[in-house]
């Protein structure tokens, strides 16, 4: 019969036939109650510390401009700003200006989002181009060297006005 080993800084986390184990703020190793274990769940798949991204539209002549605020995650917001691209399209309405002004932070799931759109958008003949994002969101696009790809301005209005071009 063999016993179950004891928690402590000694016990180490990848031990055979023991239970998932944490680390505690102290460095000792404890078995985690099944509420914590729930709630860490709920934190991993974002559902309680990132908002989802959210999306009001607009439009200025033949441009709907998509304005996003919150943070572009996945998850939600790709089912979200999806359907929302595929619902434009079917419209017929393919030229789009995504007003980032609002947006604190995307990962490589949301640029993958903003990649599948712009292609979705190519494909059916139309233009999607960004304006007044941040100088953190810059950076990431520069980094990426998406900013190659997606045409960005300063000013909502000069990228309106670009679409005529």
């Amino acid at each position: 019969m063999t016993q179950s080993p004891k928690l402590g800084k000694s016990t180490p986390p990848d031990r055979l036939n023991c239970p998932p184990l944490y680390r505690t703020l102290h460095g000792s190793w404890m078995k985690p109650h099944r509420w914590a274990l729930s709630l860490s769940n709920l934190f991993l798949a974002g559902s309680v510390l990132e908002a989802p991204v959210k999306i009001k539209q607009r439009e200025s002549g033949d441009v709907v401009v998509l304005e996003l605020s919150g943070k572009i995650m996945g998850g939600d917001d790709f089912n979200l700003f999806h359907d929302t691209i595929k619902r434009l399209v079917g419209e017929g309405k393919i030229d789009i200006l995504l007003n980032m002004s609002r947006v604190k932070w995307i990962n490589s799931t949301g640029l993958g989002l903003m990649v599948s759109a712009y292609t979705s958008l190519v494909k059916n003949g139309g233009r999607m181009k960004i304006c007044e994002m941040s100088d953190r969101i810059d950076n990431i696009l520069h980094v990426t060297q998406l900013g190659l790809v997606f045409e960005n301005f300063d000013k909502e209005a000069e990228a309106v006005a670009s679409f005529d071009d």
